[in-house]
């Protein structure tokens, strides 16, 4: 039977330990940058100090002291602003703005956008924020105030009858003129839903909406009805037109009604006439001596 050995058993946990502390150690001193992500690394110290100007490729990579990584998702995403909760939380982001006279109105609102892989180094040393705190703080700013500067070229009665996406193409022509000096590619900004108006203002829409519609019947009917006026003037005088035709034509051959009742005699002399002259004189018989 083999007897034990402290020192053996000692070494054993020595190893073991050294192991695990080297394990800890790369384990802790480095980052997984996930896939669809480019990592900014950050050094706090010593002359280097600042954003490393290379993003960093999805993988493993090295983290030393003062060092840090950030994540930047690069893959195109819809992020949407609305006044209900969502993944990102319960706060309320709905976009207000107004129209030319003043009025209020909110709307929801959706971003699709991608981040240039080589510019997230440069979009991180400008506003030392992630992209999260991006999407929730200027880029938020700037699309609410593209929409209320083009919506305040405008009155709610554009807005309601169909110029609202007008409204929207012009605000993320702004938003894009911005982002993208920054690397940030905004392919679509949309409505989401309807626009919140007034509830008294939309009422005082509908009803003009409703008025204008029941003007346009009214004179659809008018219209329909004169047509058919004229229809029935313009058949009269047809008539009319052909009936003094004939007239004339009677009286300029006054032997033409007689010809066209010999046309028609089957050659039988009316047994009664009722008092009527024929059309043809009738033989009449000779005087007795």
């Amino acid at each position: 039977m083999a007897s034990f050995n402290p020192r053996g058993f000692m070494g054993f946990v020595v190893l073991a330990a050294v192991i695990a502390l080297v394990l800890f150690g790369v384990t802790s001193c480095g980052k997984t940058v996930e896939p669809g992500n480019a990592g900014v690394k950050i050094r706090t110290l010593g002359p280097s100090a600042g954003v490393d100007p290379e993003p960093l490729n999805s993988g493993w990579h090295f983290k030393g002291v003062g060092e840090r990584i950030v994540e930047f998702p690069v893959i195109q995403r819809t992020y949407s602003y609305t006044r209900e909760a969502d993944e990102r939380g319960p706060e309320n982001e709905e976009i207000a703005f107004a129209d030319n006279t003043g009025l209020p109105m909110t709307a929801d609102v959706a971003i699709t956008l991608q981040v240039n892989p080589a510019s997230a180094p440069n979009l991180y040393k400008t506003y030392r924020l992630s992209f999260d705190q991006l999407l929730d703080g200027p880029i938020r700013n700037d699309v609410r105030s593209a929409i209320a500067a083009e919506t305040e070229r405008v009155n709610v009665d554009q807005l309601y009858s169909g110029g609202r996406q007008q409204v929207i193409q012009r605000a993320m022509a702004r938003v894009q003129a911005k982002w993208g000096r920054y690397g940030v590619q905004i392919s679509q900004l949309e409505w989401i839903g309807t626009i919140r108006y007034p509830e008294v203002i939309l009422n005082a829409i509908q009803a003009k909406t409703r008025t204008e519609q029941e003007t346009l019947t009214a004179r659809a009917q008018v219209a329909k009805a004169q047509a058919q006026a004229e229809a029935q003037i313009a058949a009269a005088r047809g008539q009319a037109e052909s009936i003094r035709i004939i007239n004339e034509a009677l009286a300029a051959n006054p032997y033409y009604v007689q010809l066209k009742a010999v046309e028609k005699w089957d050659g039988k002399m009316p047994q009664v006439t009722g008092g009527a002259t024929p059309f043809v004189p009738v033989p009449q018989p000779a005087a007795r001596q």
